[in-house]
């Protein structure tokens, strides 16, 4: 169990698309966030659920910190995520991710990198949310936040389409890992987040077929 990383969990959308509340969509039993509150604690002394609702998870085994930039979008969760830690390293995952084992999460923490982010490519995407930030980057964080309404920002995010964490990534230089190419044991698919009613019936057949 790794003490000197914090495990984050963001858990603060509004789930429009999904059109209920996707933390708590059922999966084998359990609910998509007691999974990842049961995969987290399990490699991590010290782990922080962050919610813009912090009455709907009093009851998980889970410290709850309520998002400081409330409605602002995962960057700002990874933001109230980083300034409550109290370790330097920090694991940061999405809520709706119940593919994600802990092996993958053990090699995405022990790869070797000296950079503040260290996240995947799989799948053909950016896996940014989920993978090792420090707190180095609350100071760039703060920056993009800053200028959130900018005429310049959104021009840029829609001329790159690249969300704002990417913009993060890039600013620090952050480490993104070819997990296909170098983690033997990855099946397709382990990032699957669900977004939309169709991402949640696939995540159900892949379980089911595994």
């Amino acid at each position: 169990m790794y003490q000197d990383i914090t495990g984050i969990i963001l858990s603060g959308g509004k789930s429009l698309r999904m059109g209920t509340n996707k933390s708590f969509l059922d999966i084998l039993g359990n609910s998509a966030i007691e999974r990842t509150v049961d995969l987290m604690n399990s490699l991590f002394s010290k782990v922080l659920l962050i919610t813009n609702a912090p009455e709907l998870y009093k009851n998980l085994d889970v410290a709850v910190c309520q998002d400081i930039h409330r409605y602002k979008g995962p960057l700002a969760g990874s933001y109230s995520g980083l300034l409550n830690s109290t370790t330097d390293r920090n694991f940061i995952i999405s809520c709706d991710m119940p593919l994600i084992t802990e092996d993958i999460i053990r090699f995405i923490a022990y790869y070797n990198s000296d950079r503040p982010i260290v996240i995947t490519n799989a799948d053909g995407y950016n896996q940014q949310l989920c993978g090792v930030y420090s707190k180095a980057c609350l100071p760039y964080i703060d920056r993009i936040l800053s200028a959130d309404h900018s005429d310049e920002l959104r021009a840029k995010e829609q001329k790159e389409r690249k969300c704002k964490i990417m913009h993060l990534v890039d600013l620090v230089r952050g480490t993104v890992i070819d997990i296909e190419k170098e983690y033997d044991l990855y099946k397709p698919n382990s990032f699957l987040n669900m977004n939309k009613p169709e991402d949640y019936k696939m995540l159900l057949e892949l379980i089911n077929s595994r």
